[in-house]
């Protein structure tokens, strides 16, 4: 059979059982079934189950799920609803000191949930109301909420990057590490934009007095509402940057510190206990079998012939090297526009990365510029996940129009901070060549 039969025999597949409704998990499942006996013969079940066995047995995917569990404890807890009160205090007369306050706690809280949902959803539920109340416009109440939740995918903890690191066999540490100044770079631009808006048009954000507060009890509330969860951040990001510890291991140390400071805040009980274990075992499932699937999935079509045919082909246009990553990275916003952030991992990583090698570009780099592509897609109309979370926490009347226009500025911010990674990788690959 040619290549360019078995690539659209398998991937046709996958999209067919998608389009009518099943699961993407059962849909890799299945396509890799029918697609073991056509290429592998009887004996291919077997090589099928061993290949499902192997993929998620691997070390490499442990923080998955300690990341995920971290994620929970923090959300559910609410420990971060009041460090931002704390944050809020201390930015005094800002203008527009909400909005700051959505992109400073988002960037910050990123590295505490690791799920760009997750995060939305509690700067959305704690911010939105306040916002609203005090007369914000719809464009700066929803926008920031938008671009900072999807900060989360960039800076670790970031589940969807453990999940691409072992799909497309990249060095967990470094690609998390990686993550860090790009992210920054996105807070920061997000940043400029609202200071612009304010500038130009006040009235977005009306004035308003908080209670005067002494300085002594500003402090004493910063350290000890605000202080403590940097003790987080260092356990997951700082550990591996000093080369203390593995990603596994500062996941393990990140997910006991959040029930430790939990329980030194008294929001420790069996109902927050229950609900992030029941929440980390459903997603962590979830995600598992989705990998088992995929990985699966990459070996039909380097079995079959696909996916060496599709290197040929695509080395054999004439075209850069840059083009073709160009191309590759709009075939992902095309492909988010329909489907959710892992599944166009698991469809796109197993065609792209031998692409990638064969063009000799920096797999971290490659794979910081696939998060940032999924930020995007989180977004965007008419499937991004993040819009759907913040339409459900936005005021009465707020329509997915008025999300999805909130968030146009933001997406802008996003394609800016795409050019310049592509124009400077080292702002990628700068800070994990200190990893020891």
């Amino acid at each position: 059979m040619p290549w360019w039969a078995s690539l659209f025999l398998l991937v046709g597949g996958v999209f067919g059982c998608l389009m009518v409704g099943v699961p993407v998990a059962f849909s890799f499942l299945f396509v890799n079934i029918v697609g073991s006996l056509l290429f592998m013969g009887p004996g291919g079940m077997n090589q099928m189950v061993l290949s499902v066995f192997n993929s998620i047995s691997s070390f490499v995917l442990a923080p998955v799920p300690l990341f995920i569990l971290l994620g929970y404890v923090m959300f559910h807890s609410k420990m971060a609803h009041r460090a931002l009160d704390v944050v809020e205090v201390w930015l005094g007369k800002v203008p527009g000191r909400l909005s700051f306050l959505a992109v400073g706690g988002g960037t910050v809280f990123a590295s505490l949930s690791g799920s760009s949902m997750a995060s939305a959803a509690m700067l959305g539920s704690t911010l939105i109301p306040e916002m609203q109340r005090r007369g914000y416009s719809k464009a700066m109440t929803l926008g920031p909420i938008l671009g900072s939740g999807g900060i989360a995918v960039m800076i670790p903890p970031s589940s969807l990057g453990v999940v691409l690191g072992s799909l497309a066999f990249v060095p967990i540490g470094r690609l998390l590490i990686g993550g860090v100044i790009p992210g920054l770079l996105l807070a920061t631009l997000y940043t400029i934009y609202m200071i612009a808006v304010f500038t130009i048009n006040p009235a977005s954000a009306p004035a308003y007095d908080i209670p005067h507060m002494p300085l002594s009890r500003k402090i004493l509330d910063f350290s000890a509402y605000v202080l403590p969860l940097a003790v987080i951040v260092f356990l997951v990001v700082g550990l591996i940057v000093l080369g203390i510890a593995t990603p596994s291991e500062s996941a393990a140390m990140g997910a006991f510190g959040a029930f430790l400071l939990a329980a030194v805040y008294g929001k420790l009980n069996w109902t927050v206990a229950r609900e992030a274990f029941a929440g980390t075992l459903k997603t962590s499932v979830m995600v598992l079998m989705i990998i088992a699937g995929a990985t699966g999935f990459s070996q039909l079509l380097s079995f079959s012939g696909a996916a060496r045919g599709l290197v040929t082909f695509v080395l054999g246009l004439d075209l850069s090297p840059m083009v073709l990553l160009c191309a590759m990275m709009l075939g992902l916003l095309i492909l988010g526009c329909f489907v959710e952030q892992t599944s166009m991992l698991m469809i796109t990583i197993p065609l792209y990365m031998p692409i990638v090698r064969a063009l000799g570009f920096d797999t971290v780099w490659f794979a910081i510029l696939v998060l940032l592509t999924l930020e995007m897609a989180a977004t965007t109309p008419p499937f991004g996940l993040v819009s759907f979370v913040v339409k459900g926490l936005a005021p009465e009347g707020t329509t997915m129009g008025d999300v999805y226009k909130a968030g146009l500025p933001y997406l802008a911010c996003d394609l800016i901070a795409m050019i310049l990674i592509l124009a400077f990788p080292a702002l990628v690959t700068w800070l994990p060549g200190f990893i020891r």
